[in-house]
């Protein structure tokens, strides 16, 4: 099935100075860019969200119960919290033998809560 897009687009080529003056002003350079995209993928993953909405509920989580509520091993979560805390969107603490985990800053529950207000709009 072809779908027709024409209606999409313009039907006359004509610019707008002022717009464009604004957009150049507010273009991303290709290192920002890639670096929000590289964000964007990581956030991509259903567990990594998973893991990151327990931590916005609950503060900080030990690995143990992140685990024990994702139904998954340690060793899934610590490989999911590496590449989370690589993209410095959790960090985590030392207490004796356990390692708990937390959102990084305030940043992270803005996207998290943001993001999902937006997909459960109507």
């Amino acid at each position: 099935m072809e779908t027709n897009n024409s209606a999409e687009l313009c039907d006359i080529h004509h610019t707008h100075p002022e717009k464009l003056k604004h957009c150049a002003l507010h273009t991303l350079d290709d290192e920002t860019s890639l670096n929000l995209a590289d964000l964007f993928k990581i956030l991509g993953d259903k567990t990594r969200i998973k893991l990151l909405s327990l931590l916005v509920a609950e503060e900080e989580l030990c690995v143990c119960d992140i685990a024990e509520s994702l139904n998954m091993g340690q060793s899934a979560i610590s490989h999911q919290l590496r590449v989370l805390r690589a993209a410095r969107l959790v960090k985590f603490r030392k207490s004796g033998k356990e390692a708990f985990y937390s959102l990084d800053d305030d940043h992270v529950v803005k996207l998290m809560r943001q993001g999902l207000e937006h997909v459960q709009e109507k």
